[in-house]
């Protein structure tokens, strides 16, 4: 808005010229969505845990010690996450351009099911909230349109096209299956974030080093000549999703005070299906969604290890994991949960590099 607002009087006022530097408007997004979150977020708290008597409900089946250490844990945080993300880009992004109102579209969208979801379990006093058709259903309905308003504001021949890493110039020209593509990596990001949420901090921190190093990406390919001196694909207008890459960090950022170890709150299926939604969203307009299982691939470790987990009991009636998602694995073994997160975020920092690394290994 203040884009929108201000940098038309740049002839009249030289300073509002900053205003057409992506950078300087991150910056400003991410103090934006951090200063809001640090402002708004003891109030939310208080107003969460007034509403929760009991707070988030937790697995009877899950670790022994989450019935003592997690009780009592207000949860939808991630309503801070949203509210500060959404004022952070609405205030410096460009609202003209299109990819802003498609990943919005995706996170404001998949936040509204997660509370729909945090709410009924919370006021039903059970860990079963919406059920998982009707969740589906509304987020592939919501990946449908953002995936085809996406395609249809980029240029050919990007438009239902894949693009592979390592490869310089290769397309593979989806065509109308681009849509159902981009569904899938949507809705698959957003549960495999939803699964990684499973101790303090453990998602949060991945999250900020995935969108911090998609914020790069969306800055080099939205630019012309940095996209040709590294021989990607440019998207003509994805440099603007960097501004909203930079709101979700700074109110990452915000939201992990609250939630470092021993959380004040929890950002439940509100948060974590949102973040995971926006990183698919972004991931399908850079036509990096293949660098996204790389950048993310501990969220894709934790969807893997519930998936061999199943398969393997119905197929055997043996468990490969002692507990899945993977992070409750090892606390079956033993390793303690401030162990757990803090290897998981060296492994997310090491995974983001490797994805980052397929911008100029081509």
């Amino acid at each position: 808005m203040l884009y929108n607002l201000l940098y038309p009087l740049a002839d009249q006022f030289p300073i509002f010229n900053l205003f057409r530097y992506i950078t300087f408007r991150t910056g400003g997004a991410i103090i934006t969505s951090l200063i809001l979150a640090f402002v708004l977020g003891p109030s939310l708290i208080n107003w969460l845990r007034s509403k929760q008597s009991e707070g988030q409900p937790i697995r009877d089946d899950g670790p022994e010690s989450h019935l003592l250490t997690k009780k009592g844990t207000p949860t939808m945080g991630g309503l801070l996450l949203l509210l500060c993300t959404s004022i952070g880009t609405l205030l410096w992004a460009d609202l003209s351009n299109a990819y802003v109102w498609a990943v919005l579209l995706v996170t404001i969208g998949y936040g509204f099911l997660g509370f729909l979801d945090d709410f009924l379990k919370v006021s039903k006093k059970n860990t079963k909230g919406l059920p998982g058709k009707l969740k589906l259903l509304g987020q592939f309905s919501i990946a449908a349109a953002a995936a085809w308003w996406i395609s249809t504001n980029t240029a050919d021949p990007l438009s239902t096209a894949l693009a592979f890493p390592f490869f310089k110039n290769y397309l593979l020209d989806l065509g109308w299956f681009f849509v159902p593509f981009a569904m899938f990596v949507m809705v698959g990001a957003s549960n495999s974030v939803n699964l990684t949420d499973g101790l303090d901090g453990l998602a949060i921190v991945p999250v900020m080093i995935a969108a911090a190093s998609f914020a790069l990406i969306t800055y080099l390919i939205g630019n012309i000549q940095f996209a040709e001196y590294l021989q990607v694909h440019y998207v003509a207008g994805s440099g603007e999703l960097t501004i909203f890459l930079g709101a979700l960090v700074g109110a990452g950022l915000g939201f992990l005070w609250y939630n470092a170890p021993p959380a004040m709150v929890f950002m439940g299926d509100t948060g974590s299906l949102a973040l995971g939604g926006a990183l698919g969203a972004v991931s399908v307009v850079t036509k990096h969604e293949l660098v996204l299982a790389i950048i993310g691939g501990l969220f894709v470790l934790e969807t893997l290890s519930v998936i061999i987990q199943v398969g393997s009991f119905k197929m055997t009636g043996k468990r490969v994991f002692r507990m899945a998602p993977l992070h409750h694995h090892f606390e079956k073994k033993g390793w303690q949960e401030p162990t757990i997160v803090i290897r998981f975020w060296i492994i997310a920092v090491i995974l983001a590099l490797v994805g980052l690394a397929t911008l100029k290994l081509r």
